[in-house]
């Protein structure tokens, strides 16, 4: 705070110091960045001062009375500094704390052109990224026939539940996520008795993000050959 008011009328915290403060990412306390609109310059010992075009009154918060950017503004600036899981881990944590959910965060984006924005959008895009039924199947059957797992049986029950994808010789079942981020407590518990029933019949299951099997379909092809040919398996 007084870093704050040693900046002047409409500081506030930024980058680093406004993720600490909303517990996005730890960091030291060393040194202070603030935001200031433009064309003022404070100069103060230890204090790295941002200087902005516009601040808008949505981008700006308050946390303890300490005036700080906005959980959406602090995840731009970060996309700024830090590297790609440095930056998904504080967009998960952002979930997590119910800052900002992520499909939120992709619509808040929309329109925004300051440094980070591009960046944090194309990160967020892979997150929400979603395939039809159609789509997916498309795209998911070559990669198993790369794999060698051969064609799957598709939207089967096994085990007394729904599946994506099934491949009954092995056995193995393959589920996919349009989104990895903000699955609530309801829909963990179901996830974990649809485990559970799978794992009492010895059957594997592996899970994939829409957004693994249209950006990286090598890494699927390799977690499926290997699944299936692993230890446990050719032990059955």
């Amino acid at each position: 705070m007084a870093a704050v008011l040693a900046c002047g009328m409409r500081a506030v915290l930024s980058h680093a110091s406004a993720a600490a403060l909303l517990g996005l990412r730890p960091t030291g306390l060393w040194p202070i960045h603030l935001s200031v609109p433009r064309p003022r310059a404070p100069r103060r010992p230890d204090i790295v001062v941002h200087r902005r075009t516009n601040l808008h009154v949505e981008d700006v918060g308050a946390v303890s009375g300490i005036p700080v950017t906005s959980p959406v503004l602090t995840l731009i600036d970060l996309a700024t500094t830090v590297g790609d899981r440095a930056l998904e881990a504080a967009v998960n944590e952002a979930d997590k704390l119910d800052l900002v959910h992520v499909a939120d965060l992709r619509a808040s984006l929309e329109g925004r052109r300051e440094p980070g924005s591009g960046r944090l959008r194309r990160l967020v895009d892979r997150a929400t990224f979603v395939l039809t039924d159609t789509e997916l199947e498309r795209l998911f059957v070559p990669i198993a026939r790369r794999a060698g797992l051969g064609t799957p049986l598709t939207q089967v029950h096994v085990n007394g539940h729904r599946v994506d994808f099934f491949f009954p010789d092995i056995p193995l079942v393959v589920e996919t996520d349009g989104a990895r981020f903000h699955r609530t407590a309801l829909q963990q518990t179901q996830d974990m008795i649809r485990d559970q029933a799978h794992a009492a019949t010895g059957t594997a299951r592996l899970r994939f993000t829409h957004a693994q099997i249209r950006y990286d379909p090598g890494y699927v092809a390799d977690t499926l050959a290997r699944t299936a040919t692993g230890p446990r398996r050719a032990a059955a």
